[in-house]
């Protein structure tokens, strides 16, 4: 059996190691925090299943709450998941290099533990700034069943987030649960969605040269693509270090991302004031600091792709705001039915043409005023 790639102890070692502490609270309301967290995912979830109409579970788990260095190991977890079966693929694929025996043992060792470190670097990045997330992959539970996924919320950074925007606290947190219970709804009521997208990862790690030659190549730009960055440009690790055949599953996996995103943002606001009173503050407050920041911070984004998922959420957002106005609620749930009704790149950026190809004729006679909305 090939060695491990990546040293996965060391990747939460280092992540919890180098994670910044959350804000100072007392024991007690820390407590509260959870308590008033669990009771809001639940809350949540009805307000959801009610507005989207998407059959998703009658009656799931509350969310279960993570400090920082949880939010860690759970990720660690499910990159496992998804990565050590590939792996084992991959180093099969790639036996015959020409390192071969010993000097791949060598470099696989070495390598493991610096991937390991670097893996841990950035979950220590983003442990401090995700809310919350649906997890799609995770350990067999002891009977050795893959659970079906489970919403996490992050109690730490909504605390603090919710404290850097002075926002009212309940209406955050239960507006955070209705974007992270819209992704729960998304993966258990859709029954494809979930293998459609491990299916996507999985070729898209699959479809990576292993050719020596061609990985130096990679490394190069990848480090261009560093020094870009620093310097204010637009490159980001996720462009540097793909194979053309990598990019265009990317694309397929960028949609469907867009498409969950966006729709979860479009529901945490479109669910509406009677819900939510401050919903309008706590957006227009939150937009703002989506985009601050420092200028390390900005650079760390952008080769991270952190960027290009806030411009997903609001691609998503207009694209879902749009097709509800025109065709309704049932005719955008019809995006759900199979992988062939999904908006590709350009539907996404362009409605109509999803409208057109999934919806049909009535989608383009809306009313022209509709159009703008």
């Amino acid at each position: 059996m090939s060695a491990s790639m990546i040293d996965w102890n060391l990747a939460v070692q280092a992540g919890t190691r180098l994670v910044r502490p959350g804000p100072q609270v007392t024991h007690a309301e820390a407590r509260e925090v959870v308590k008033e967290l669990r009771a809001l995912s639940q809350i949540a979830h009805g307000h959801v299943r009610d507005f989207t109409g998407m059959a998703s579970e009658l009656d799931p788990d509350p969310a279960t709450i993570v400090d920082r260095p949880g939010w860690i190991r759970a990720n660690v977890d499910g990159f496992r998941v998804v990565l050590e079966p590939l792996m084992e693929q991959m180093s099969e694929k790639g036996n015959g290099g020409p390192l071969g025996g010993a000097g791949n043992v060598v470099v696989q060792a070495v390598g493991s533990r610096v991937t390991g470190m670097q893996v841990g670097a950035i979950l220590a990045y983003m442990a401090s700034r995700v809310l919350g997330q649906y997890e799609l992959f995770l350990p067999p539970d002891p009977s050795g069943r893959a659970p079906t996924g489970r919403l996490t919320l992050v109690a730490p950074n909504i605390v603090h987030v919710e404290q850097e925007l002075g926002v009212e606290s309940r209406d955050f947190r239960l507006w955070v649960c209705l974007h992270e219970e819209t992704h729960r709804a998304q993966f258990t009521g859709v029954p494809w969605l979930r293998e459609y997208v491990q299916d996507q990862m999985t070729k898209f790690l699959l479809a990576s040269d292993l050719d020596p030659g061609m990985m130096l190549d990679r490394i190069r730009d990848a480090a261009e693509a560093v020094a870009d960055a620093v310097r204010g440009g637009d490159s980001n690790l996720i462009d540097a270090i793909q194979t053309p055949e990598q990019r265009e599953i990317l694309d397929r996996l960028t949609a469907v991302m867009t498409l969950v995103e966006g729709h979860g943002d479009y529901v945490m606001d479109a669910v509406g004031p009677e819900v939510v009173p401050s919903v309008q503050q706590i957006r227009s407050r939150f937009q703002g600091r989506r985009s601050g920041g420092s200028k390390l911070d900005k650079t760390i984004r952008r080769l991270l792709g952190i960027d290009l998922k806030m411009k997903q959420y609001a691609e998503g957002s207009r694209f879902v705001r749009r097709v509800v106005t025109e065709v309704g609620m049932n005719g955008f749930n019809q995006v759900w039915q199979s992988p062939e009704t999904l908006p590709t790149h350009d539907e996404i950026k362009e409605p109509t043409l999803w409208m057109s190809r999934v919806v049909g004729t009535r989608a383009i006679d809306a009313p022209p005023e509709a159009n703008e909305a």
